[in-house]
């Protein structure tokens, strides 16, 4: 394994791939203070597993590259316990007041969206104008959200940022390593050739040389995978290598359009599974929804509509 020095004075790393990893050190870090936090809070009768959870991940994220992927994996298996066993419990860091958000509300007002904003801008244009990570971009602007709430407000200290962020962090809990897992899924299935297993199955309904046919099973298929997967980026390197490959571009089809459109078909399915979490099952948390699935049941219609005008799209353009 490369040790750190050399890894960020060597020649052979981007500058991107370099910043990546010092943000997701930062994001260890953080991690890490969650998991301390909730090992000092009496209230959590289940704060020694919650500490395991967090600490566990944070230490995967600023330990990541530095470790063989076999200890990288043992982490993971023992990070997943806590969680399978219901030994994750958010903490007891307190919610602003009613009064506390009307006063910041009339000491900022809508300039609260300017630092929300940033995010996106920051992501936008490290991915048009520089070669550095979106990903990365998208931490710069958070960091610059933070330094203009400070200036909004004094009241907004560092430790405030803390707070806030592991109050989040406690609320969305273990659901929130979900879609980088079911990422890393998805590399596996392809590795592994599911892909080809698809591609197999699939050829027995699939006409030869039939792109319309083609581009309906594949849309269908990004679908129904990324509500398996809960991640429609993890579902079509599977699907694009099973179907989309030899049935549809294989004839010709336009691969910047088939690609960007099945990525969009893979959203439809997004909007279906609670295995998006971030999407459907985070803010049935947050907004404390009485249905578990209200978020899912009010997409659904809309999905469905969305991927039929997707796949009429890729017949008419491609």
């Amino acid at each position: 394994m490369i040790s750190p020095i050399d890894y960020f004075m060597s020649a052979d790393y981007t500058m991107s791939d370099k910043l990546l990893e010092i943000m997701y050190f930062l994001l260890g870090l953080i991690s890490i203070y969650v998991a301390i936090r909730n090992l000092q809070d009496k209230t959590n009768e289940k704060r020694i597993g919650t500490f395991i959870f967090w600490f566990l991940l944070g230490l995967m994220f600023v330990l990541g590259p530095w470790i063989p992927s076999m200890y990288t994996g043992i982490l993971m298996f023992l990070m997943v316990l806590s969680p399978i066993f219901k030994q994750v419990k958010a903490g007891s860091e307190p919610s602003p007041t009613q009064d506390e958000m009307i006063k910041n509300y009339k000491k900022i007002g809508f300039k609260v969206f300017i630092p929300a904003l940033s995010i996106g801008l920051f992501a936008l244009a490290a991915a048009l104008f520089t070669s550095i990570s979106p990903l990365f971009g998208m931490g710069v602007g958070v960091v610059v959200g933070i330094i203009l709430l400070m200036i909004f407000s004094k009241d907004n200290k560092p430790i405030v940022f803390l707070k806030d962020g592991r109050r989040m962090l406690d609320i969305v809990g273990p659901l929130s390593m979900l879609p980088t897992l079911l990422a890393a899924l998805g590399a596996v299935f392809t590795t592994a050739g599911v892909g080809d297993v698809i591609s197999d199955l699939v050829s027995v309904i699939i006409p030869e040389g039939n792109v319309v046919i083609g581009i309906i099973v594949y849309a269908i298929g990004m679908a129904l995978f990324t509500m398996v997967m809960g991640n429609a980026f993890a579902a079509i390197t599977v699907m694009t290598v099973g179907i989309g490959a030899p049935f549809v571009l294989a004839y010709g089809a336009d691969p910047v359009i088939i690609g960007s459109l099945a990525l969009t078909c893979g959203y439809c399915g997004t909007l279906c599974t609670p295995m998006a979490a971030n999407f459907n099952i985070v803010p049935v948390a947050v907004l404390e929804m009485k249905d578990d699935y209200g978020v899912i049941k009010n997409q659904v219609l809309i999905a469905g509509i969305m991927l039929v005008v997707q796949i009429i799209m890729m017949i008419v353009l491609s």
